[in-house]
């Protein structure tokens, strides 16, 4: 008789970072290392549609120029404050590992992520997180890649959070990890093009007030309308009773 493959089921979060966890853009944070915490404004208006990364570049090569080491970058990043109540979801979830996969894809970057979860002592609740890549080169200066190059027409030319699910789901699925469901937690624009990829027992969590709430509540009227359950927060508070509902069930 042949071996018999056992399938292990799991609830899967996937937590957006900026405006999610923390309760800021971690790469507008990052300027408070500049002089008088500000660009110039060459830099500051020279973002284009979509390409975020770049633009992030020219803003790290000029804190580079200006002489912001390493060191003073993580402890301006190390302030950053998390969203009320999400600390006490991520221990949460921590603790009941045993029921929960996590993991981040994010447009910011995985220097930033990592000191912040690090300092937070949270970085063993995450699976994986999928962001850009970031480096400090030779000159101590910090640089920041594509996460990936991609099709979609809807997504920044760096990342299609979409893309990354759903190789994510299927890298997964090779390993006998079935997720029963999907809980996508986020806030932005760019969260929108992975939630519509969500079954109907899967559920997606906009930030109340946030762009992606907006844009999950006129999907009601749209010719492809979300097939996700829709459960709105202000603090991961809300989102921890969910899930300890959840659970029990």
């Amino acid at each position: 008789m042949g071996d018999i493959c056992l399938t292990t089921m799991k609830f899967l979060l996937v937590f957006d970072f900026d405006h999610t966890i923390v309760d800021e853009n971690s790469d507008t944070w990052i300027v408070k290392c500049a002089p008088n915490a500000k660009v110039p404004d060459e830099i500051s208006n020279s973002y284009q549609n979509g390409h975020w990364t770049e633009y992030m570049g020219r803003v790290f090569r000029f804190l580079g120029d200006n002489g912001i080491k390493e060191e003073e970058m993580k402890r301006t990043m190390t302030t950053i404050p998390f969203t009320e109540g999400m600390k006490d979801l991520l221990e949460f979830v921590g603790k009941h590992k045993d029921s929960f996969d996590c993991i981040i894809i994010s447009d910011s970057n995985a220097i930033f992520i990592d000191w912040i979860i690090k300092a937070a002592d949270l970085h063993q609740v995450f699976n994986e997180v999928f962001t850009n890549p970031a480096s400090f080169n030779g000159c101590g200066y910090l640089t920041v890649e594509n996460f990936h190059a991609h099709d979609c027409a809807q997504c920044p030319v760096n990342l299609c959070k979409r893309k990354v699910l759903e190789e994510f789901l299927e890298n997964s699925s090779k390993q006998r990890m079935k997720y029963s469901q999907i809980l996508y937690i986020g806030d932005g624009g760019n969260d929108l093009c992975p939630v519509m990829c969500l079954k109907k027992d899967d559920v997606v969590l906009p930030r109340q007030g946030y762009r992606l709430q907006k844009l999950v509540s006129r999907l009601s009227q749209d010719v492809f309308p979300l097939k996700a359950s829709v459960v709105t927060w202000s603090s991961g508070l809300e989102i921890l009773t969910y899930l300890e509902l959840l659970i029990k069930q």
